[in-house]
C-alpha cells in the first residue's frame, strides 16, 4: 500500500497508523509502537512520533506501507 504526502514534508508514525485505520485510536497506535509491533525501514521502531518521509517503508500487521 502507498501513502502519499500531499502538502506536507512528513507524517508522524502514530498519525499514519490511525489515519489508515490500522488502529482505532491514537492511544492504541502509541501502545502498539511502544510494544515493538511496528517496523520502519527494516528496524523495530519505538518512537511514537517518528517523522516518516518519502521513501520510508512501514510494516505493521503484515501490511507494508510505502511513504511517497
Amino acid at each position: 500500500m502507498d501513502f502519499e504526502l500531499i502538502d506536507h514534508e512528513y507524517i508522524q508514525l502514530n498519525q499514519l497508523l490511525k489515519l489508515l485505520g490500522l488502529v482505532e485510536t491514537g492511544g492504541e497506535a502509541n501502545q502498539r509502537i511502544v510494544d515493538g509491533e511496528v517496523i520502519v525501514n527494516k528496524e523495530v521502531e519505538y518512537q511514537k512520533r517518528k517523522k516518516l518521509r518519502p521513501g520510508d517503508v512501514v510494516v505493521f500487521m503484515r501490511k507494508s506501507i510505502l511513504i511517497k
